[in-house]
């Protein structure tokens, strides 16, 4: 009697089951897929190239300030160091830099799995949907230009 349990299960393979149900469908829901299916191409190229051309503009003024802070921040740093305000101990900086390159790297190698799984879900991502993608691409292109 209890075989005939043990055969009335169903073994479900979960890498399976995630490659079939993609993320977009848990966020989007069922009737979401690839954008190729509801848009003409023209739609496609316009939308990818101004939502590119957003991400692109807001990545080149954000990246403008955070290099601004850094190296404000690094040229304040060094002002004060050698006006005698600041006293840097260096041998402690980098033994405390080498310290966080370890533990980086332990980090690193744990997260690997999940990073290959993200990126094998982007590339498909991209492939079902190459005129979005690539709209998005010219259009970030241009928003770091601008």
């Amino acid at each position: 009697d209890r075989e005939s349990d043990d055969d009335s299960y169903e073994v479900l393979d979960l890498t399976e089951y995630a490659r079939r149900h993609h993320w977009w469908n848990r966020v989007f829901g069922r009737n979401s897929g690839p954008i190729v299916e509801k848009y003409s191409v023209a739609t496609q190229i316009v939308m990818g190239g101004v939502t590119g051309w957003c991400a692109g503009f807001l990545f080149q003024k954000v990246g403008k300030l955070a290099a601004t802070a850094v190296g404000g921040g690094f040229l304040l740093l060094q002002i004060a160091s050698h006006s005698g305000y600041v006293q840097v101990d260096w041998k402690r900086v980098e033994k405390d830099v080498n310290k966080a390159k370890k533990q980086l790297k332990k980090r690193a190698n744990k997260a690997a799995p999940e990073i290959n799984t993200l990126i094998e879900e982007s590339t498909e991502f991209i492939k079902q949907n190459i005129v979005v993608s690539s709209g998005f691409v010219g259009g970030f292109l241009l928003g770091l230009a601008s």
